[in-house]
């Protein structure tokens, strides 16, 4: 079978002009980049091996150098065509290849920023490159290309909107396996195999699908439970394609409905029609988060409140679907200016609010005319099976 790279040369090589103007701005001869999703973006190189050290140096000027495992040098060869690479093995020391890259680009005295909010760089390593690079000046530049990744390409939106039908796919199978004496095991395999079918692969984060005693814990999954009429499902999942993540998620009622479900859940799509007027260019989000709390203020619970009503997603390795271990919320005043092309994880979420428990969440992408949602052939109605 030919070899796929899941972005053309051209694209890359635009990605990297962006990331070296950024390191100009900020007096940068060299970056250390750690964060997986980062280097995804920047050479294409898909794998598992990031678990361990795995590290790409960008100098200003030459070769980009991939530090990771020698084992995965089959993998980079085939996938990786802008980066040179460096292997070690495993009983060697990672923080010396590191070094050699930095001194045979000629940058070990220079300023050298390094992905420091990396969860697969080791305080360990990171101690011995920096004490390695005694002569350099070592700073943080965690951040520098994760900004660079919230606004997509047309190529990036078109990845987005294939793993957002494959949840779309994924949700409308959870719906329909949802019944009396079915488990949440039984809810879990309809929706892998479904999305799976459609086109999406693994995802970064989840998926999590939990029944009426375990509503408010927030990242916990499957685990045997069997539903009984009455009982309310959780499920919140994401396709993935070519590592673009589209999270979505529905409030499920099996056989019945509370008595006070109706007004949640008006309240809860009244509140999500006004966060998506919010999302237009130029705002910020934490305009988007107030649209939605105003509505919710209005229907008489101003003293509710959430952290955020949802977040920036894209490129995701697990053990996230945001890309990294920084959540960048619609939060309450946070001031990012939205622009076109970014993509978000939407929540119209009300639950525990004594009046009655409702949730919805979907992929969004901004438009220049305004908020769209891809994951739209799951209703946000209620549902009852």
């Amino acid at each position: 079978m030919p070899i796929t790279h899941a972005f053309p040369k051209e694209e890359l090589a635009s990605r990297l002009v962006a990331v070296r103007q950024e390191m100009k701005k900020n007096n940068l001869d060299a970056i250390l980049v750690a964060v997986p999703e980062n280097i995804y973006y920047l050479t294409g190189l898909d794998h598992w091996g990031y678990f361990a050290c795995h590290v790409l140096f960008v100098p200003l000027e030459g070769d980009m150098i991939l530090i990771c495992r020698q084992m995965e040098q089959v993998s980079v060869e085939r996938y990786v065509l802008n980066a040179n690479f460096y292997g070690f093995k495993d009983y060697e020391n990672p923080a010396d290849f590191i070094f050699k890259a930095i001194k045979d680009s000629k940058c070990d005295t220079l300023n050298i920023g390094i992905e420091k909010n990396s969860l697969f760089l080791t305080p360990a390593i990171y101690e011995e490159v920096t004490n390695k690079l005694s002569k350099a000046n070592c700073s943080n530049c965690s951040g520098l290309v994760d900004e660079l990744r919230q606004v997509k390409s047309p190529l990036e939106i078109e990845y987005t909107r294939k793993a957002a039908e494959a949840a779309d796919v994924g949700a409308l199978a959870a719906i329909e396996a949802a019944k009396d004496g079915a488990s949440d095991r039984d809810i879990s395999a309809e929706m892998h195999s479904a999305m799976i079918k459609a086109g999406s692969e693994y995802a970064g984060f989840g998926p999590f699908i939990r029944m009426t005693d375990r509503l408010n814990e927030e990242h916990t999954t499957w685990r045997g439970d069997v539903m009984k009429t009455g009982d309310a499902l959780y499920i919140e999942h994401a396709g993935s394609y070519k590592k673009y993540q589209a999270p979505m998620g529905r409030l499920i009622f099996i056989g019945e409905k509370p008595h006070d479900a109706d007004f949640a859940a008006d309240l809860s799509n009244k509140a999500g029609e006004a966060q998506l007027k919010a999302i237009k260019p130029g705002a910020t989000t934490g305009d988007v988060y107030q649209a939605w709390q105003d509505v919710v203020d209005a229907a008489g619970l101003p003293e509710y409140r959430r952290h955020h009503c949802g977040y920036l997603v894209g490129i995701a390795f697990p053990p996230s679907w945001v890309g990294g271990s920084m959540v960048t919320g619609l939060a309450p005043n946070s001031k990012r200016i939205l622009k076109v092309g970014m993509v978000f994880h939407t929540h119209s979420w009300l639950m525990w609010s004594g009046k009655g428990d409702f949730f919805y969440s979907n992929t969004v992408i901004l438009t220049e005319n305004g908020a769209e949602v891809l994951t739209n052939k799951t209703p946000t109605s209620l549902i009852v099976t």
